[in-house]
């Protein structure tokens, strides 16, 4: 017996829109979600930054308290621990803020410079001379005239939002007081 093949009806071409608008669905989903998901990593980057902003500040805030009887009471060697800065500032080579700048006495064990107990040390304290000398003399960074200091705390636990504060004190009988705060960086 011979077998005859069924007829099929003919079919129609299809275009392959369909595979076409679903491609295009799933790539726009996928567009968006990497846009939100990006949106999301940098929001929470700005908040870490914030964050560690507030935190090195009130570190550097620390620094300025833990060592401002420590300056009081060592008079005596504040002309040859004062930084001298680059000019425009000064006339040295002194660079705020960097562990240079910093005086051996200031220095662990005499103030601890640890806040958070990791054993690393979180500030440098640097002491830099106002502009005190009377005209016609010239500004001297090196030498006292009035016992007022600046004194300048740099806070490094957080190296990428690094702040920094200066304190001007006037200091007698081993006590200071504060003349001027400043938020210098």
């Amino acid at each position: 017996m011979v077998k005859i093949p069924a007829v099929q009806p003919p079919r129609r071409p299809e275009l392959g829109s369909a595979l076409l608008i679903t491609l295009l669905i799933i790539t726009s989903l996928l567009a968006g979600a990497a846009v939100i998901g990006g949106m999301q990593l940098r929001g929470a980057r700005s908040a870490d930054l914030t964050r560690n902003g507030l935190a090195s500040l009130y570190c550097a805030e620390s620094g300025l308290v833990a060592a401002r009887t420590l300056v009081a009471t060592n008079y005596a060697l504040w002309n040859a621990s004062f930084c001298n800065p680059p000019a425009p500032a000064g006339t040295g080579a002194c660079v705020v803020g960097t562990p240079a700048s910093e005086p051996a006495w200031l220095q662990d064990p005499a103030l601890e410079h640890d806040l958070d107990g990791d054993t690393v040390d979180d500030f440098i304290i640097t002491l830099k001379d106002n502009d005190d000398e009377q005209d016609p003399l010239a500004n001297d960074l090196t030498v006292d005239n009035d016992l007022q200091v600046f004194i300048i705390s740099t806070c490094t636990k957080f190296p990428e939002v690094q702040k920094q504060v200066s304190e001007l004190v006037r200091c007698s009988g081993g006590t200071c007081s504060r003349k001027l705060w400043l938020r210098t960086k």
